[in-house]
Formats: C-alpha cells, sequence, structure tokens
C-alpha cells in the first residue's frame, strides 16, 4: 500500500497553546489561529473555527489544558484546582452535543485529573502529554481507516462525499477522506464528487480546498444532484465521516447525509461511513438517542452574510441527521470494515 502525503495540519498543541486552522475563512484565506484560553476554546469549537468530530475532540483534549494552565496561575490548593478543572472541562462538553468524539476525549482528560498523583503543574504536564498523543494517535488512526477503506474502492472509481471528513475534520489525514487519499496513492484515476452540503457549505468550501491543496481531481456538484449522476451511473460509492454511531450502527452525520443514503440503496450504489471507534456510542442502543444540535437560522437565511431568502419565514436548522443501518454498507474503522449485523459486528470489535 502506498502512502500518501497530506499537506494539511488542521490543529497541533504548541508548547502553551493550540494552533488551528480557522475554517470560518476558508477558502479564502488558509490561515492558523492560537488559541490560548479556555473560553477561547470553547467558542472556537462552538463557531467551528476548529469542525469534524475527530478534530473537535483534540481541540477538547487541548481546551482542558488551556484551562489547567489558567487554574494553575491562581492560588488553589490541589483540591480546589481539581474540583474547578473538573467542572469546566463539563462545561467544555457542552459547546457540540452531537459529535462523541469532544466528550471521549474530555473525558480521558478527566480520568487523567483523578487518577494523577502529581501536583498542580504535574497534572497540567500530564494533560498537555496527553493531548499530545491523542494528536498522534488520530493521524495513525486515519491512515489505517484510509488503508481498510482503499480495499473497497474500484479501480478508477468516482466517490461521492457528503460534507468533509477529511484531513481538515481531523488532525491531519481524513476519514472518508483518508480512504480517497489512500485509494489514490495507488490508483491516480480515481476522482471524487463532492457535493456543497448546504447550509454551511463545507462541501463546496473544504472539501474541494484540501482535495484540490493534494491533487486529487474533484467535481462539485450541488446536494440536490447525487441522484442524477447516480442514474447515470457516474458514481461509483459513497464515502462519508460520522458524529456518533449507535452500538446498532445508526449513523449521525451532517443534516443531508441521510438523503444521500435513501438515493444510493435504490440505486445499488455503496454506502460507507469512515470513523474511528472513538465515534461509535455503545452507551446508546440505536441512533433514535442521538441528540441533533439546532444551529442558528443564520446559517440557512444568510450565505457570506447577504440574506437569501424573505425575511420573516420561519426558519429549522437541525445540524445532522440519522442514517438507518441498514442503508450502510459498511462501517470503515481502525481496526477494519464492519458489516451488517452491527448490532453483532460492533459488539464484537470493542470486546477484542
Amino acid at each position: 500500500m502506498a502512502e500518501f502525503k497530506s499537506k494539511i495540519r488542521t490543529i497541533e498543541w504548541k508548547d502553551t497553546y493550540s494552533r488551528m486552522v480557522d475554517q470560518t475563512l476558508l477558502p479564502k484565506k488558509y490561515e492558523y489561529v492560537n488559541i490560548t484560553g479556555g473560553q477561547q476554546m470553547y467558542d472556537a469549537i462552538k463557531t467551528m473555527i476548529v469542525r469534524g468530530a475527530p478534530a473537535i475532540g483534540v481541540a477538547g483534549a487541548h481546551g482542558v489544558v488551556l484551562y489547567a494552565q489558567e487554574l494553575e496561575k491562581e492560588k488553589l490548593t490541589r483540591e480546589e484546582f481539581v474540583k474547578k478543572l473538573l467542572d469546566r472541562a463539563d462545561y467544555l462538553i457542552t459547546c457540540r452535543p452531537t459529535a462523541v468524539n469532544l466528550r471521549w476525549a474530555v473525558e480521558q482528560q478527566k480520568e487523567l485529573i483523578k487518577n494523577s498523583k502529581s501536583d498542580i503543574n504535574g497534572i497540567v504536564e500530564e494533560l498537555k502529554q496527553n493531548g499530545i498523543r491523542l494528536e498522534k494517535e488520530d493521524i495513525e488512526i486515519n491512515k489505517k481507516i484510509g488503508d481498510y477503506g482503499a480495499t473497497v474502492v474500484p479501480k478508477g472509481a468516482t466517490i461521492l462525499t457528503h460534507c468533509n471528513a477529511g484531513a481538515l475534520a481531523t488532525v491531519g489525514y481524513g476519514t472518508a477522506l483518508g480512504v480517497v487519499r489512500s485509494a489514490f496513492a495507488n490508483d491516480p484515476t480515481i476522482q471524487v464528487f463532492a457535493d456543497e452540503t448546504r447550509p454551511r457549505q463545507q462541501g463546496a468550501r473544504i472539501t474541494t480546498l484540501e482535495l484540490t491543496m493534494d491533487g486529487i481531481p474533484t467535481t462539485l456538484i450541488s446536494d440536490g444532484m447525487c441522484s442524477y449522476f447516480m442514474k447515470k451511473g457516474m458514481i461509483d460509492m459513497v464515502v462519508v465521516g460520522a458524529d456518533r454511531i449507535a452500538a446498532n450502527g445508526d449513523t449521525a452525520n451532517k443534516i443531508g447525509t441521510y438523503t444521500v443514503a435513501i438515493a444510493a440503496k435504490y440505486h445499488n450504489v455503496p454506502f460507507y461511513i469512515a470513523a474511528p471507534l472513538s465515534t461509535i456510542d455503545t452507551s446508546i442502543k440505536t441512533g433514535d438517542e442521538i441528540v441533533i444540535e439546532e444551529r442558528s437560522h443564520d446559517e440557512v437565511t444568510h450565505i457570506n452574510g447577504d440574506w437569501i431568502c424573505a425575511e420573516g419565514v420561519k426558519i429549522i436548522n437541525p445540524g445532522f441527521d440519522v442514517t438507518p443501518n441498514e442503508l450502510i454498507t459498511g462501517i470503515i474503522t481502525e481496526k477494519g470494515i464492519l458489516r451488517p449485523d452491527y448490532k453483532k459486528s460492533i459488539a464484537e470489535v470493542f470486546k477484542k
């Protein structure tokens, strides 16, 4: 398996702060922002300066470090420090309720805090090193996902993506786009159809940017076009990411994913989820238990700050939808490709 070298590093810990690509500026500007405080990290995750389940997981781990550094400067006993830090970690989790990776990473930091035998300075350093470890692990996991996924990509395939589950949604390689990168490394005839992904246009703004940066042929289509191209036989498979996967395989991803999955099923186009095991939430039995984030109405009523509809119209803006497991061909993870019956295959991979 040839290795693909991506040029993108989305988030990285730098001595005393977190450095990340400001994704609200894409594609016009590719700039980094330094996040130096806990509340600033909360806001960066909330406002989607950093986005994508694996990336906000790492951002959450960094956020706990930033809160710890702030509390370290206060004249607190160790007991007071621990209590306040755990409270702020719980607060950080609330900024994005759907993506499970945020909670997963912050809970890892919380366990470290609770179990540490070190003094305050030592706890801060341990949290920092754990955040750096999660960064490195994310890239390694994504490359494994990519390599497993590449085994089911037909030669010369056209792959449809939805939203952005690439390097910019992770630390630096990608889940769904990790599959694309690994497949492309061995077969440069592969190409991508990226749908625009209303209302925040992550497919248009972010997926097309990072794939063209890496030299992978990409065609942008609007959200309503996927059935048209599937019927014409121009799409060979669909690969998308995930924000939370239930124990039965039901998968929450960016709004519109469910629509793509229905079209793929009708046209006999394989539909794959690519996600790390950390995105699987075995504490919930089905997708009905997944909390769906309701986002700002401005995302629907405005594009680039301009009104696009009649003022006063009613708006509903769920950020995610849930694709039922029966529409999913396979879930590509760092431990291999899970197949139906998902309740059984998910339970088995976690048992191992």
